[in-house]
């Protein structure tokens, strides 16, 4: 097992269990205590994990049980979220039946958008005018508005989603996690997404470094469910996933 494998599993059974101990990571691993020892105090250095006697700890994982508004998160990182949103909208080809999430770094994507001959389904209706604004063709789901995100949320919007067969779609997310995957802090936003990726062939979220070990009260796909798209991403945990897309430019 390569280095960089043995970190993300170290931090995933630290993720399900807060704390591990040097031999269950050596019966979990099937490595030496030398290299577990050696692994731990690298991750201890990065400000992974907490290294103790014997073993280590769950560094502090930052939990979050409500959305900031849509107004407040668009300045929030932005040059990062362009970079983000070009490359995901370089995605897109002739012919993409796409579904796009709410969210501030899926609009982004809009402007980035060349190919005239896809269509789009989405439940934010600030992207629904953009899109129709550019020449795009594009549906929206019915359903509860939701002020603070801006989105289509709920049972209408889920019962929507069943006729829909998505070539490739784009989510934002509140949180990114090994163990507990994509996570939202509310649950109708959640069943959305959650839908809306299950009748979709290529999945990508889109998010950025601050997003990384985070956990929203309700998860919406694991980890493996979808390929990020992010830039400047530092956590070595994370960095040699191969679901993982770490835009440079």
């Amino acid at each position: 097992m390569l280095t960089e494998e043995r970190f993300a599993k170290i931090l995933s059974i630290l993720e399900s269990m807060g704390s591990v101990t040097v031999q269950q990571l050596m019966t979990e691993l099937n490595a030496s205590e030398s290299t577990i020892r050696r692994d731990l105090n690298a991750l201890d250095a990065n400000g992974q994990l907490t290294k103790v006697h014997g073993g280590a700890i769950l560094k502090t994982v930052a939990y979050s049980t409500k959305d900031d508004n849509v107004i407040s998160r668009k300045e929030k990182n932005r040059d990062a979220k362009n970079k983000i949103a070009k490359y995901a909208a370089e995605q897109i080809a002739s012919g993409d039946f796409v579904y796009l999430d709410a969210g501030t770094t899926t609009e982004l994507m809009i402007e980035y958008i060349t190919s005239r001959q896809a269509v789009f389904v989405t439940n934010a209706i600030s992207h629904a005018k953009r899109l129709a604004e550019r020449g795009f063709t594009v549906y929206l789901l019915g359903g509860e508005f939701k002020a603070v995100t801006e989105a289509i949320v709920g049972e209408e919007a889920v019962a929507a989603l069943e006729k829909y067969n998505f070539t490739k779609g784009f989510w934002g997310t509140n949180g990114v996690s090994l163990q507990k995957g994509y996570s939202t802090p509310e649950l109708k936003e959640a069943m959305v997404k959650k839908k809306s990726m299950e009748n979709c062939t290529e999945r990508f979220v889109l998010a950025d470094e601050s997003k990384f070990n985070q956990i929203s009260s309700v998860t919406f796909a694991p980890f493996e469910g979808a390929t990020v798209i992010t830039t400047g991403l530092s956590l070595s945990a994370y960095k040699k996933c191969k679901n993982v897309i770490d835009v440079k430019q």
